[in-house]
């Protein structure tokens, strides 16, 4: 009776595991057969050994009222044991018809940015994506494309493997040396484009570009020291050659402007930045930029403390308080570092900073805020308790500082936009018309350099404040962070192994433990 009884509990075992690696692979679409057939198979042998080693026991009991009790408890669980299976049949049937996401990831790396979601929902016409990629190499494509499809009803993706759809292929007038590894064909009103390195950043702009009807263009001033954005010198980590990429990335054309040689800014210029000059502009540059401004132009100012540039007179003229300073944070900054500060907060009622919610960080900035009076948002707060410290020679000479009364107490301001209205000539009833200029002045420029533009949301800082400034509202949002969670690519085959051997073999085998251990302890006992 002792061995019929453990060979009943380890076939029952085999037989209970067999059967749920069968029912969640059925619903999986993928199971392992040799361990779920193995199972049921060895189960029922030892059940069936167990019965026959057993019989006349079995028989005294079926003619007992025991068996009687058993058979009605027996049939109470096998149909609560039916409605549950039915139940779970149910859901699963639901499941293939109702979909809905979840991203329960601390960085929401399975869920689309804001800007994308954005782009997907300014869609006034389908798109048409087409993944050409192997079977075998097509899962991270489909893992990101499906984002697409499921947050926006007119991005319609298909996959077609090459080698099995030349006819895709030939209408989508890919040739196979063009193919290469795979490449994401999009087409949207009558235009289209290849991704080679299908990213959610290069999908979105990819986007952006063929939905985005006419060429802006972004100016840099150069000539006075501001910091280079083209050639060698903008690789280095003070110069701007990524936040010319980022504003590539966006579909912009980016541009130097030298005004001594110009005279006047270009007519097709959207926005001029000048980022870090050092030295005084001349009297015919000055009057160019207010030119430009009186038309309706667009500048971004991001200047250093002490610099020795006279842009601080023109931005003081605009109603800016651009205070000669040094902002100081000795708990808020990276890695103890006082005057590499981070944001504590930002005015979300603005458009460039609205969705802002993660911090920023600067170095060596100066105070900047807009005056009572002036129609200037103040856009960035640093800590409670940073300060702006004031007297600048003893910090420069003997790097002290020390909060007293002549400085400025935080939370500091570091960067503020806004609008400056000038009379406009009249029209030709008389009637006098104003023009209005968008300004940004920031009192750093290192937190857009190339050392710490992708730090933090600095990249998002700076891109949005030159979207606002260009009067695209639509495109300011949160962007795909450059570094993105580590993923281990699986094929199906490893999947369903990895799966059975985490959810099946290792909880079968701590169940036969337990069998084995309590028949022995029960032998014992006896």
């Amino acid at each position: 009776m002792g061995s019929s009884l453990l060979l009943w509990a380890l076939g029952g075992v085999a037989v209970l595991f067999g059967m749920l690696n069968l029912f969640v692979g059925i619903f999986a679409q993928a199971f392992d057969p040799w361990w779920v057939w193995g199972n049921l198979a060895v189960g029922v042998g030892l059940l069936a050994a167990a019965a026959i080693t057993n019989l006349d026991a079995l028989r005294e009991r079926m003619h007992s009222g025991e068996a009687r009790r058993v058979g009605r408890y027996g049939s109470s669980a096998l149909l609560s044991t039916a409605l549950v299976v039915a139940i779970l049949g149910l859901l699963g049937f639901l499941s293939t018809r109702y979909q809905h996401r979840f991203d329960l990831s601390e960085q929401q790396v399975h869920s689309l940015t804001s800007q994308t979601e954005n782009v997907l929902a300014a869609l006034e016409e389908d798109v048409e994506a087409i993944a050409l990629f192997p079977t075998l190499g097509v899962q991270p494509v489909r893992d990101l494309l499906d984002r697409y499809a499921y947050a926006s009803p007119r991005f319609k993706v298909t996959y077609a493997d090459p080698n099995e759809r030349p006819d895709v292929l030939a209408r989508t007038h890919v040739s196979e040396e063009d193919l290469g590894q795979g490449l994401l064909h999009i087409s949207f009103g009558g235009e289209s484009t290849q991704v080679r390195e299908v990213t959610e950043e290069r999908v979105t702009n990819a986007l952006v570009k063929l939905s985005r009807t006419g060429e802006k263009t972004v100016y840099f001033l150069e000539g006075h020291g501001e910091r280079p954005v083209q050639g060698e010198p903008a690789a280095t980590k003070e110069g701007f050659s990524r936040a010319a990429e980022a504003l590539v990335n966006e579909n912009y054309r980016v541009e130097k402007l030298l005004l001594a040689a110009t005279g006047a800014v270009p007519d097709d210029a959207d926005v001029v930045v000048v980022a870090g000059a050092t030295r005084p502009l001349l009297e015919a540059e000055q009057a160019a930029l207010q030119a430009y401004l009186e038309r309706g132009g667009a500048l971004l100012t991001l200047i250093d403390p002490r610099a020795q540039t006279d842009l601080v007179d023109r931005v003081r003229a605009w109603g800016v308080d651009i205070g000669d300073d040094v902002i100081v944070d000795r708990r808020l900054a990276i890695f103890g570092q006082a005057t590499s500060p981070f944001a504590q907060s930002y005015d979300t009622s603005h458009a460039i900073t609205k969705d802002m919610r993660e911090t920023t960080l600067f170095h060596m900035a100066r105070s900047v805020r807009g005056r009572e009076g002036a129609d200037f948002t103040e856009l960035v707060m640093t800590g409670d308790d940073s300060w702006a410290e004031r007297d600048l020679d003893r910090f420069f000479g003997d790097g002290e500082a020390e909060l007293d009364d002549a400085d400025l107490a935080g939370p500091v301001s570091v960067g503020v936009a806004g609008t400056l209205s000038f009379a406009a000539a009249s029209d030709t009833e008389g009637v006098a018309t104003q023009v209005e200029a968008r300004v940004a002045v920031f009192g750093d420029a290192d937190f857009a350099a190339n050392e710490r533009l992708d730090a933090y949301r600095n990249r998002d800082l700076f891109v949005n404040t030159v979207n606002w400034l260009m009067g695209d509202v639509e495109a300011i949002s949160i962007r795909p962070s450059i570094s993105r969670a580590s993923r281990f690519q699986l094929s199906a085959e490893q999947f369903v192994r990895i799966r059975t051997l985490s959810l099946f073999v290792l909880p079968e085998l701590l169940a036969i433990i337990g069998i084995w251990v309590w028949w022995s302890r029960r032998s014992e006992a006896r």
